[in-house]
């Protein structure tokens, strides 16, 4: 018995099958140019395709089209919760459309993010989801100049460029008011770093919706984390606690500060809500799975992933349809036992 595989067919093979061009043949099985063949020679070629079991060769395909269906992603840091989701929703458009997800980690680092745009465009990506943008620093131009960017959870200071971010305006708002509908007029803030666009637009925000209230913001009850973590959480809310500042509830950057937040009260002997009411932003999968179960706003990570996406392929298929533009996705309040009626006049 012969046991010679048997070679893989070829775009030829196809054609010949067909009965056409090989030049019709590549453009019937491509996505991008089956446009301009009429319907029946597309069936007569995927017919011939799926008789022969062909494959196209990627390798081929880029050097005809000058395309690699390939988009660079690129993320702060694997360990961040809300990047599983987001990077589902990528992919779940994506890879119906025919693309690869090349996904890179800049662990916060400019160095390494450098080196990885870098690399991005050595494997000429033809386009670029970046979720690490600051508002200090390169501008979209610096992404832009690589492949198509569309930015995603953070925005950078450029107000024209192509973003898909969360209306955390209102979703703020909607967490001071639950707050001030509890009773409470001093209110804590413990914001994110600084150079990134959430932790501005949350803080303008915040105050905002105290003086809406008739609460004048006391400069007194704004810190902020270095880095987005737990531990930092607890490190900043630390040193509000020790401060002396009188407050009874305290607003979180994120469920993740939140959640050091939680550890910064144990570790002092108190409680939430008890003695301070938390609330937190993203709605992450653990914050109803904590002690007490979290008051947050839910993000959909994975809508603004698959959003994102859309935005991007949308400017990769017909780059003058398209303009650059900002989509803010809706946010919903969800009240769980982390927030109740202050015990007391002030904190101490």
């Amino acid at each position: 018995m012969d046991a010679t595989p048997t070679p893989p067919a070829r775009l030829a093979d196809v054609a010949a099958l067909a009965g056409v061009h090989p030049a019709t043949a590549s453009r019937a099985l491509n996505d991008g140019t089956r446009s301009k063949i009429s319907a029946v020679t597309v069936e007569k070629v995927r017919r011939a395709a799926a008789q022969l079991n062909y494959s196209p060769n990627p390798a081929a395909q880029s050097l005809a089209t000058n395309r690699t269906s390939t988009i660079g992603v690129v993320i702060g840091d694997f360990t961040v919760p809300l990047f599983p989701p987001l990077l589902r929703g990528i992919d779940s458009v994506t890879s119906t459309a025919g693309y690869t997800a090349l996904v890179v980690s800049t662990d916060n680092s400019w160095e390494r993010e450098k080196a990885q745009i870098s690399a991005l465009q050595a494997r000429r990506v033809d386009g670029l989801l970046v979720a690490t943008a600051t508002i200090e620093g390169v501008g979209p131009a610096f992404y832009s100049a690589v492949a198509p960017t569309v930015f995603v959870v953070r925005a950078p200071a450029d107000p024209t460029a192509a973003s898909v971010l969360s209306d955390d305006s209102v979703g703020v708002h909607a967490l001071i008011e639950h707050l001030v509908d509890q009773g409470h007029r001093r209110i804590a803030h413990i914001g994110g770093p600084p150079n990134i666009s959430t932790t501005v637009t949350r803080l303008r925000a915040y105050r905002e919706a105290l003086f809406e209230h008739g609460i004048t913001p006391d400069p007194k009850l704004v810190v902020a984390v270095d880095r987005i973590s737990a531990d930092a959480g607890t490190e900043a809310f630390g040193r509000l606690l020790d401060s002396g500042a009188e407050f009874t509830a305290a607003l979180a950057f994120n469920d993740s500060v939140a959640f050091g937040c939680y550890r910064a009260l144990r570790q002092r002997g108190l409680s939430c809500p008890g003695d301070v009411s938390i609330v937190g932003y993203s709605d992450t999968n653990s914050s109803d799975l904590v002690a007490p179960p979290l008051t947050t706003v839910s993000v959909d990570h994975q809508a603004m992933g698959a959003e994102a996406a859309l935005m991007l392929l949308g400017m990769l298929n017909d780059p003058g349809a398209r303009p650059a533009r900002s989509v803010r996705l809706p946010v919903k309040l969800k009240i769980r036992e982390s927030t109740a009626p202050p015990a007391r006049t002030f904190f101490r």
